[in-house]
């Protein structure tokens, strides 16, 4: 097949165009930034410009296309409301027309389990729907929103999946594993109350091959979400002492407790909407509540319906983690 790969320059993205590739598809990505891959077509430019824009670039990203699977998101903890609805909202809607319009057969929406995270624990649950109404946060309320408007796009002859792969992480990741290294290395990680909640990850391959599957098998599934995860929920601290093992350097040792996180963390978006700081701030209410509240999901339908199982381990992710820090030594 033809495919587009929107965000491909974003750490999942360049993954699921690599496989995409390797598969021996031929691959075009649409994002503001080079790829930096090989053996694809770049094309450059922004889903929040209407397609039919003179020189926007989307319209002729996505000409020719028999698939699309778009991962290009506003992904942080805070920022201008009106950001998160203009790029994950009013730029999957964009995406999805010119794909109609082009004649895509196929679109594949990564979402995030988040959309139907209303703040509690979830143990062993398939996909939950999306809701926007019940999602904690900014990012997580317009996820939940695009999904709900591409699972609307579904129609006979061009066939939606949305796909939802949790805390996807790996060598080279600095949105999840540069972060919590950072501040384990200076001392600010620590954690939420016991950190015992089970959570579920995903490893950058087994969430880029996951994508392809769920592209091969769009026609079949098409209509239905599935959360993508390896299987191998961990207690958080054990998770976390992974990492920084990984990284060489120590793990957190002290907590504190989860209703005091979630406080602060509420306090600390207050006053980062009026002074944002020049990273993402230390605590928020949602990411407390991502620590110290158990989510795992239930893999049998996604594994069936996808045909796939994941190949790389949680064991096998730290050691090839591992390897990438010591390189960078």
């Amino acid at each position: 097949m033809r495919v587009l790969v929107t965000g491909a320059s974003g750490f999942l993205g360049r993954a699921v165009a690599e496989r995409i590739s390797a598969a021996g598809h031929e691959v075009r990505t649409f994002q503001r930034r080079p790829s930096g891959l090989t053996g694809v077509e770049d094309v450059h430019g922004s889903i929040t410009t209407p397609p039919d824009t003179p020189y926007a670039g989307l319209a002729y990203a996505v000409s020719g296309m028999d698939a699309v699977v778009h991962l290009a998101a506003k992904v942080s903890l805070t920022g201008d409301p009106a950001e998160f609805e203009a790029v994950n909202v009013g730029g999957t809607r964009t995406v999805l027309q010119a794909s109609q319009q082009a004649g895509a057969s196929r679109f594949v929406y990564v979402s995030s389990p988040s959309v139907a995270h209303a703040g509690s624990s979830i143990m062993g649950s398939d996909a939950l729907p999306a809701s926007p109404e019940q999602a904690r946060g900014d990012y997580a309320r317009t996820k939940a929103r695009a999904e709900l408007l591409a699972l609307a796009a579904d129609a006979p002859g061009f066939s939606v999946v949305a796909v939802r792969p949790h805390l996807v992480w790996g060598p080279g990741d600095t949105q999840l594993i540069d972060r919590i290294v950072d501040r384990a290395r200076r001392g600010r990680l620590p954690l939420l109350g016991h950190g015992a909640a089970l959570i579920d990850t995903t490893y950058v391959d087994n969430a880029a091959s996951a994508i392809h599957a769920a592209l091969d098998a769009a026609p079949t599934v098409h209509g239905q979400s599935y959360v993508i995860t390896n299987g191998e929920p961990r207690p958080v601290a054990e998770l976390l002492a992974g990492i920084c093992g990984a990284a060489g350097v120590a793990a957190p040792a002290w907590r504190v407790p989860a209703s005091a996180a979630r406080a602060a963390g509420s306090i600390i978006e207050a006053i980062w909407r009026r002074r944002p700081g020049a990273d993402e701030p230390p605590m928020t209410r949602f990411l407390a509540e991502q620590l110290s509240t158990a989510h795992w999901f239930d893999q049998r339908r996604t594994r069936a319906d996808l045909a796939w199982t994941p190949v790389v381990s949680l064991d096998e992710g730290f050691a090839r983690l591992a390897t990438h820090y010591r390189a960078a030594r």
